[in-house]
């Protein structure tokens, strides 16, 4: 027998009500069927059957108000008969009965932690156990890969890897069921699952299917009837994420018409691949990719086709911030146990043009533009698994050793997958540094919704005119990608003018000026 309970229903949402019920005690039900939809302030939230069984006590009816976790119903093995209702006794409830077996061994379910804000699901990366491996509590079982981060999941007691629900490559939710541990070391591992059922096969002819209510209302919203979308639930029943599918899904396309004139129409978003020779391909690797090489791509994209996105450059004489650098260097570490880099110097420096060109730390919301009395910086950390930006939170008001020390810290987490979601969201502007793999110039896309982001590049001697003569100096090529719709020209070209200043003559920081 387990539990059916109340999942994670958002940030600061702590109840729901139960809203429908699609399946009656007694009925068998598969596992990640729909048993009822929960209503709450913000969004509707369907539950899933953990696993395959029979619906046995429904806790709490429709109508019920429940809070996070509380129990909903019961689920009985497959095959089980479920026990004709009784009335709720006063005071606890008695205590189930004990497994069959005479010597009991407790089973504990392995689940999916809280992803952070706004992440709903994960994929299955990597199973570090197998069923019937010994773990150790805390030992890590396998790691999830969202959006932007990777999650440990450790064993949540001592015992032996029962069973794996979720198998690597698997789209999991959050506060879903990952694998089930028996306690204690001499536990043993649970026979392997049963193959897969069947693809879901649509209703039988004069079948009733009630679609649930959140497929109904997307469909409503997407302009689509039933017979557009294929159901994936049992019997047929058109889910929520049917609906999701079948409005991405490209329209089908018309019969090609033979004609002599010119065809105008843009590509496809997706271009069908050419056919490759038999021995290229046999060269080749394909590998899916990464949720969050899925993500930068799309990100990226959007910020393409939304932002009216375009770029200024300047170039900078780093002679004077290597020459302080180089001045207080040594003692700088010893005080603070920090190296003092360059990106210590480009932070202070946006945030000081930041103050005068506020437009460039505001971003779009609607008819709205929202200007920050703050600097969050994002630092783009360039990672085995692609691009995060950490970020800074108010770096304006922070000083060099500060911002040294959480920027090296940030980037150490982000190369060993260890950042958190907190740690990534809210910033106002980016740096990024194509400088260090030696980028010489570049014009860096936009980390929506920010307006701005600065690009470093290699440092390099070049020669130039100073005060009528030919001198060779350090010089670094800066561009400051922004958004037109909010930044006009002359702003943008002024705060790269500032940071210039600012680097050129440190001096202008101390002074405010």
């Amino acid at each position: 027998m387990s539990d059916v309970r109340v999942p994670t229903l958002g940030e600061s949402v702590t109840e729901a009500t139960v809203a429908t019920w699609f399946v009656k005690p007694g009925a068998a039900v598969g596992a990640d069927e729909i048993l009822c939809e929960l209503e709450t302030d913000k969004v509707t939230v369907e539950v899933r059957a953990p696993e395959a069984g029979v619906l046995g006590e429904i806790v709490a009816a429709e109508g019920e108000t429940v809070g996070v976790n509380a129990l909903l119903a019961t689920l009985l093995p497959a095959g089980a008969k479920a026990a004709p209702a009784q009335p709720k006794p006063e005071g606890p409830a008695a205590p189930r009965s004990a497994a069959p077996n005479s010597q009991e061994v407790k089973m504990t379910d392995v689940m999916v932690p809280a992803l952070g804000e706004s992440v709903s699901e994960a994929t299955v990366s990597t199973w570090f156990k197998k069923p019937g491996d010994a773990v150790a509590q805390d030992e890590i079982l396998c790691e999830l890969e969202t959006d932007k981060v990777s999650v440990e999941v450790p064993a949540p007691v001592a015992g032996t890897l029962s069973q794996i629900l979720a198998a690597e490559g698997e789209t999991v939710a959050a506060g879903g069921k990952l694998a089930v541990m028996a306690e204690g070391a001499g536990a043993a591992a649970a026979p392997k699952a049963a193959a897969p059922a069947a693809a879901p096969t649509p209703a039988a002819a004069g079948k009733d299917v009630e679609h649930a209510p959140a497929a109904k209302k997307a469909m409503a919203e997407a302009g689509l009837s039933p017979d557009q979308v294929t159901g994936t639930g049992r019997d047929g029943r058109i889910m929520k994420e049917d609906v999701a599918a079948a409005a991405a899904a490209p329209a089908p396309a018309a019969a090609p018409v033979q004609t002599t004139q010119l065809s105008i129409a843009p590509p496809p978003a997706s271009v069908p691949r050419a056919p490759v020779p038999a021995e290229d391909a046999a060269r080749e690797e394909r590998v899916k990719m990464t949720r969050l090489r899925a993500t930068i791509a799309r990100r990226l994209k959007d910020a393409q086709n939304t932002a009216a996105m375009l770029t200024t450059y300047n170039e900078v004489d780093m002679s004077a911030v290597m020459d302080l650098r180089n001045a207080y260097k040594d003692q700088f570490e010893k005080k603070h146990a920090v190296k003092l880099g360059f990106m210590g110097f480009f932070v202070k420096a946006c945030c000081h043009a930041l103050k005068e060109v506020p437009e460039v730390n505001a971003e779009i919301d609607g008819g709205d533009i929202i200007y920050k009395n703050y600097v969050h910086m994002g630092v783009a950390v360039g990672t085995p698994s692609g691009l995060v930006v950490p970020v800074v939170r108010d770096a304006d008001a922070k000083g060099f050793a500060q911002i040294e020390k959480e920027i090296g810290a940030l980037g150490k987490r982000g190369r060993d997958g260890k950042l958190t979601m907190q740690e990534m969201q809210g910033g106002s502007f980016t740096i990024s540094n194509g400088g260090v793999y030696g980028s010489l110039m570049s014009s860096p896309i936009l980390n929506p919704p920010q307006s701005g982001i600065l690009g470093m590049h290699k440092i390099q001697e070049r020669p130039v005119v100073v005060n009528g003569q030919i001198v060779i100096r350090p010089m670094m090529y800066l561009a400051l990608s922004y958004d037109h719709r909010i930044v006009d020209g002359k702003g943008a070209v002024t705060f790269l003018v500032r940071v210039k200043e600012a680097l050129e003559d440190p001096r202008r920081l101390l002074m405010d000026l």
